[in-house]
């Protein structure tokens, strides 16, 4: 199993969500956070927890089999992109075991 991770602006998550869905990714965890990076936006504010400039995204992570990773990470790409650069990043890692609670 695949788990992935993909931080996004949120004026895209609607996008995102919507295709993933369509496409059968169904079960996911989103969370708001800041972050900061090597491109910096003309938009971005100083933050009031943090000390550095930073932007507000959204972490999405899901759990896919090995063979879906691919997919969602193409569907999350083709939504979640905007004409900024480094507007987001993806990380896919692997999943050893699952416990449900």
């Amino acid at each position: 199993m695949k788990e992935i991770k993909a931080y996004i602006k949120p004026s895209r998550l609607e996008k995102v969500v919507e295709a993933l869905k369509e496409n059968d990714f169904k079960s996911l965890t989103l969370i708001e956070c800041e972050g900061t990076g090597t491109y910096k936006r003309e938009d971005s504010l100083p933050s009031l927890k943090f000390h550095f400039a930073d932007s507000k995204v959204i972490k999405l992570e899901l759990v896919c089999q090995d063979k879906e990773a691919k997919k969602a990470v193409k569907i999350i790409c083709k939504n979640a992109a905007t004409p900024y650069p480094s507007d987001g990043i993806i990380y896919v890692s692997d999943i050893n075991d699952t416990y449900r609670i």
